[in-house]
């Protein structure tokens, strides 16, 4: 297996590829990064299209779940999404908070950064920003967001437990996160877990189920749930470019499994409740007015 570094630059070659192509298909391949199956289903995502907040234009196809919809935000909330993309959970999240909140999207893809702040231009949405950025080293202060989302993200980072000691961080004291990734039970075959696009496309970056739910744990967060889970099945013809026919009905009839999980947990403390306290946080703005009323 490659480095650290060259797993990252894989990733980002690969998506700012994906983020030149369409839709149908990104979604009809594993996360958009392998060859379209033949079969032409949705391999992973969910379908957006009826959630409020909706931006077609922002919509790469290349998530497995809806964390917005199990966010919990509120109207005045900071959010923040991690693997941003083009937008789309930073648009459905916007929804949700009002123009009285505040979304940045961190994405570390230079192309979708552009994609995404000129998707927010296009919305007339200036409460939305998109900054540049690792999500092991984000470039946001302490203890800052309300709630944090992502989808189908941390399974391509290799330091997963560093990108959860980061949202750790970045969470406000009573804050919380709903992630939806890629997570494994059972072993994948050697050939997969070593493809440099099969780990663009998700699959390969994926870890143990119970393993992911322990770094969680081990970072210090409470209340961890699983939201939601559901199985992923790799078409054989994306399999076949891995293995042999043989090989195929053999990782078929092995009981491993790949499954989306929606997973939340909540930061220890008390979250401050004041929507005007908390975007002059976020941008660094006197809570007080000129004239002396203070929020």
């Amino acid at each position: 297996m490659k480095n650290e570094q060259e797993l990252k630059d894989i990733v980002k070659e690969r998506y700012a590829k994906i983020a030149e192509q369409g839709k149908a298909e990104n979604a009809s391949s594993c996360c958009g990064a392998t060859t379209p199956s033949n079969k032409v289903y949705n391999i992973m995502m969910d379908d957006y299209s009826e959630t409020d907040g909706y931006a077609e234009d922002a919509d790469l196809g290349l998530g497995c779940g809806l964390p917005t919809q199990f966010a919990k935000i509120k109207k005045g909330d900071t959010v923040i999404d991690l693997g941003s993309g083009a937008g789309n959970d930073c648009f459905v999240a916007r929804h949700e908070t009002g123009s009285e909140g505040k979304i940045i999207g961190v994405d570390f893809t230079p192309i979708m950064i552009q994609k995404a702040r000129a998707n927010a231009e296009k919305l007339g949405y200036n409460n939305v920003e998109f900054r540049e950025g690792d999500i092991d080293a984000m470039p946001v202060n302490n203890d800052v967001a309300d709630v944090i989302v992502s989808n189908c993200v941390l399974n391509l980072v290799p330091n997963k437990q560093k990108v959860i000691a980061e949202i750790f961080r970045v969470l406000k004291p009573g804050g919380h996160f709903s992630i939806s990734d890629v997570v494994l039970e059972g072993n994948l075959p050697d050939t997969l877990k070593e493809d440099a696009e099969m780990y663009a496309g998700c699959v390969a970056g994926a870890v143990q189920k119970t393993e992911y739910l322990q770094f969680i744990k081990d970072a210090g967060f409470q209340n961890v749930q699983v939201q939601k889970e559901k199985p992923i099945v790799i078409p054989d013809d994306i399999l076949e470019k891995y293995l042999s026919t043989q090989e195929v009905k053999d990782f078929n009839n092995a009981g491993t499994g790949i499954f989306s999980i929606t997973v939340y947990a909540e930061k220890a403390g008390t979250k401050l409740e004041n929507p005007k306290a908390k975007l002059a946080e976020i941008n660094d703005e006197p809570c007080c007015s000129p004239d002396g009323n203070c929020c």
